[in-house]
């Protein structure tokens, strides 16, 4: 686990994607993108890359339920500020269909991936998370059945304090990550980013993530 503080966050989390997408060695690039306002201006950023987009293999670790075109959609932000400007196959990007009712939706998502794995585990090469000021990340929230999954690679999760459901990998897909990537910034997280990294900080969802194989930053930015 490596604790990373930025002055430069946004530039420090693009060289990391570009560099783990060329560690890649040309090969596909599996690569998980988080919604929320954090890492919108890094995805802006990336799109200005020279980089192998046709090699990258898109995935999202939660979803709201609602349209593709809907405005709280993780999905439209991410086409509007990467998708649309880079040169990324159609069928390299692998949508969580929030439209659909959630249990159906987060099926097929682990379908498509178990679909594209094999007989092995779904390995990103890197997946980004980023984390709320009550510790969740993706869509695993405090207190939510979605926790305790130890099977499932998709579900989709009641969010009682929100009075709504979401769609979300869950700690078996993420922990078989070669690489996650924390995306932080604020005062308030910082300190739960500090509490998880020192240990006893169990009660955040975040600090359930723990890559059995591959490496964890945590990138924390003003």
């Amino acid at each position: 686990m490596e604790l990373v503080n930025s002055s430069r966050f946004v530039r420090d989390a693009v060289n990391r994607i570009a560099a783990a997408s060329v560690a890649a060695g040309g090969g596909p690039f599996r690569l998980s993108l988080c919604g929320g306002g954090t890492p919108r201006e890094i995805y802006r950023a990336l799109a200005e890359e020279d980089l192998d987009w046709k090699n990258f293999i898109i995935t999202f670790g939660d979803e709201r339920c609602v349209a593709p075109d809907h405005e709280q959609s993780n999905y439209r932000m991410i086409r509007e500020a990467l998708l649309d400007r880079v040169a990324i196959p159609e069928e390299n990007v692998l949508r969580l269909k929030g439209e659909i009712t959630p249990a159906k939706a987060a099926d097929e998502y682990e379908k498509l991936l178990r679909q594209r794995a094999g007989d092995e585990v779904f390995r990103h090469d890197l997946l980004l998370l980023g984390m709320g000021e009550d510790g969740h990340t993706a869509s695993l929230f405090p207190a939510a059945q979605a926790l305790e999954e130890r099977d499932r690679w998709v579900v989709a999760s009641e969010v009682t304090k929100l009075s709504a459901w979401r769609l979300t990998f869950t700690y078996p897909l993420i922990n078989a990550s070669r690489r996650v990537l924390f995306l932080v910034r604020g005062d308030s997280k910082r300190r739960i980013v500090e509490q998880i990294i020192h240990g006893g900080a169990d009660c955040y969802p975040a600090s359930g993530v723990r890559p059995e194989d591959g490496t964890l930053v945590w990138l924390l930015g003003q």
